[in-house]
């Protein structure tokens, strides 16, 4: 009898997979790797539902601070936005659950690692790149991508075998993480059309005007509002929870899947909008103009190797020891105005705010230059210009 371990999150390809392969004389092992998406009760849902399903062994595998520790970090660091738009929110947790899915198949000797994607996107590629590396020799099983499944005969075969549950297609599709829930489905097809209000699942409730304080050190979180935190978790959660109350981190984004077709999602990520740009707003103050430039750079690419499936890069160390070097001064506390749907920034309180220069007030007064090396800076950093006007008197612009 060979030993399979199923990528389980108790949808309805994964439920599938696990009934077929039981039924095939596989000996079934249910793993369900959390990194934040999860309640409490759905866990214990997914448990007994792979029970019933036939697998002889269910584990959750909670990776959510290892997720945290090894990216989600360096992707506030780094200010990721993918497309300056979309926080790389569940996509960037596929690699780490697949890490842990391959992690555990090791451990117990599996033959071989089942997933539910389909051909069409993107994370068949973020599992099985991730498994190809980790796991190397172990036979990779996608049923629905392979046998070209259709919901009713993936639906259809379980009943036929006594298992019986609501997997009725919605008109959305919801994919729910710590670092935001993407939407696909419904208008997102129509390109000329948005997501309604009833597809977002956190609707305003707040609509009273409020200041909310992040505070950073290292361009770490350490406190909201005041309040301690030493789980960064905990942290993103509360921010979370204060920002979804008015409806914060809407948006749609359009890109280029990793299969080379276009992909467009809606998302709702409050807590990932407000830390960046808090977070962002921080570094404008304490970092120089190289600084952010040259972290700007690197983001974008540490980023994007994120979304397509580069986490095992062997640059991506580099790249995220580039951007905790940057943070050596980024500390502080910023105050942001929250309102219904959005939200502004107000300033920053930090020891390391280089605007607080005694060299001059920008605008006001110089301290550290006379005017005339004022003058004869200025007459200096023209000289380019005026050596090229010099020669070419009639080019106009």
């Amino acid at each position: 009898m060979k030993k399979v371990v199923v990528a389980f999150s108790g949808g309805l390809d994964t439920s599938y997979t696990v009934m077929k392969l039981a039924q095939d004389g596989y000996e079934v092992h249910a793993a369900c790797a959390n990194t934040g998406g999860f309640s409490d009760e759905q866990l214990k849902t997914n448990e007994e539902n792979a029970y019933k399903l036939g697998a002889k062994k269910y584990v959750t595998l909670d990776v959510t601070h290892e997720y945290y520790d090894k990216s989600l970090k360096y992707m506030i660091y780094g200010n990721v936005m993918r497309n300056n738009c979309y926080p790389i929110s569940v996509s960037s947790e596929r690699i780490f659950q697949a890490i842990a899915i391959a992690r555990y198949a090791k451990e117990i000797g599996a033959d071989a690692i089942a997933h539910g994607s389909t051909g069409a996107g993107n994370d068949q590629i973020r599992f099985d790149m991730t498994f190809l590396v980790m796991a190397p020799g172990v036979e990779i099983i996608t049923l629905t991508r392979d046998k070209a499944l259709s919901r009713q005969e993936e639906v259809d075969y379980l009943n036929a075998h006594g298992f019986s549950t609501d997997f009725t297609k919605l008109k959305y599709s919801y994919n729910v993480g710590i670092w935001g829930t993407s939407i696909c489905g419904g208008e997102l097809l129509d390109s000329t059309q948005g997501l309604p209000e009833e597809a977002y699942l956190k609707h305003v409730t707040q609509t009273e005007e409020q200041l909310l304080k992040i505070t950073f050190d290292k361009g770490e979180i350490t406190a909201v509002n005041g309040e301690a935190f030493d789980d960064k978790i905990k942290a993103i959660q509360k921010i979370e929870e204060i920002g979804a109350a008015y409806g914060i981190g809407r948006d749609c984004n359009v890109g280029d899947t990793i299969i080379g077709i276009k992909g467009r999602v809606g998302f709702e990520a409050a807590a990932p909008k407000l830390i960046i740009e808090a977070h962002r707003l921080l570094e404008k103050y304490t970092l120089s103009k190289w600084q952010q430039y040259w972290k700007d750079q690197i983001a974008n690419w540490y980023g994007m190797f994120l979304h397509e499936s580069q986490y095992l890069e062997p640059v991506m160390p580099d790249i995220e020891a580039m951007l905790t070097s940057s943070q050596r001064n980024v500390s502080g506390t910023v105050i942001l105005k929250l309102r219904p749907l959005g939200f502004e920034t107000v300033g920053v309180d930090s020891v390391n705010d280089l605007l607080k220069s005694k060299l001059g007030e920008y605008g006001e007064m110089q301290h550290g230059w006379t005017s005339e090396e004022a003058k004869g800076f200025i007459k200096v950093l023209s000289t380019p210009l005026r050596v090229y006007y010099g020669i070419h008197p009639d080019e106009e612009r």
